[in-house]
Order: C-alpha cells, then structure tokens, then sequence
C-alpha cells in the first residue's frame, strides 16, 4: 500500500489546509494558514496493518472504537 497523498492532508476524513487571517489590535489582516496535526501511523483495518497519515482526530476515534 505505500502511496500516500500529499502532507498535511488526513486518508481518512480527508481533513486538508486551511485559510483564515491573523487580525491585530488594529483590525489588520494578514494571511494564515491552519494545518492538520497529521502522523504516520500503521493502523489495523479488518486485519490488515497498513501505514497512513491520519490526523489526530481520526487516530483518537480509531482508538476509540478498537
């Protein structure tokens, strides 16, 4: 399975970059961006291990529900 997607984005929800502003005291705005908290983990799925980059939401709900 080794391909994975391109960073900072999760396999599972798909979660991805995201655009916004800083905006000071003044009212002023300046370009940000929010990435993901996306790890590389091997996760079992129907009992097979496979390595993704999950965020830590997702890693959180899989451990969770295993």
């Amino acid at each position: 399975m080794g391909v994975y997607s391109m960073p900072g984005r999760c396999e599972l929800c798909g979660k991805s970059l995201q655009y916004g502003h800083n905006v000071s005291h003044s009212k002023r705005r300046t370009n940000r961006r929010w990435m993901p908290n996306v790890q590389k983990r091997a996760l079992y799925i129907r009992g097979q291990r496979i390595r993704l980059r999950v965020c830590t939401r997702c890693l959180r709900t899989v451990h969770k529900t295993s």
